[in-house]
């Protein structure tokens, strides 16, 4: 929750000032008058006491990450829809629309350097690190129905031949899936090796003392 106090010679003066510095709108706050100010004294003087009031407003991350999306999506003329939804204590945005594959990029690039500016400029905003997760048309649960697939198929091959296999580059993402989903797998290990962006993982078998 973000707090703002004012003062001004009226309450509306000092309103608005806190309205400017939480750049909020007003049917979005909570307002708490703490001092009105003083009324006109002997022959119509001004009394000397200003208007003091307080404005809090609790921050919907999920509409501030989507209104800081839709204008890199503006900048960069594409037109898109943009919803919000909390699990936990993480936000995920969808961005939906026709032909969104620009922001997707080469094998999720785009997507992740969006979703990392989003969390960059969010968590600037309200000077508290938050985690907000992006998305375009569900292409991260497709991306990791498929990464999950590729590890089967990969592991099931490295069993056959004996051979240890190395993957494409991967974000940290993207190898934590590959990790995950042959954990349990008692004849394979995985591992990463390589600096990024360029990190790779290995699937190969597990030595003769790991298994035992």
């Amino acid at each position: 929750m973000r707090i703002a106090e004012k003062t001004g010679k009226t309450v509306e003066d000092a309103i608005e000032a806190c309205l400017t510095e939480l750049d909020v709108e007003r049917n979005k706050v909570k307002i708490e008058v703490l001092e009105e100010p003083a009324k006109k004294g002997l022959f119509g003087l001004l009394g000397t006491r200003l208007a003091k009031v307080r404005v809090s407003y609790e921050d919907d991350h999920g509409a501030l990450a989507c209104d800081f999306l839709k204008s890199v999506c503006q900048c960069m003329g594409v037109q898109a829809e943009f919803s919000s939804l909390k699990k936990e204590n993480q936000w995920f945005v969808n961005i939906t629309g026709a032909e969104l594959g620009i922001l997707i990029g080469r094998r999720g690039d785009t997507l992740e350097a969006l979703q990392f500016l989003t969390n960059l400029a969010i968590s600037k905003k309200l000077s508290e690190k938050i985690r907000i997760v992006v998305d375009v048309e569900g292409y991260r649960q497709r991306r990791e129905e498929t990464l999950i697939r590729l590890a089967k198929r990969l592991s099931e091959k490295v069993k056959r031949t004996g051979n240890r296999v190395v993957l494409e580059p991967m974000n940290p993402h993207e190898r934590r899936i590959i990790h995950t989903a042959l954990q349990d797998d008692t004849r394979v290990s995985t591992f990463s090796e390589g600096d990024e962006p360029n990190r790779r993982i290995v699937i190969s078998l597990k030595r003769t003392k790991e298994i035992s």
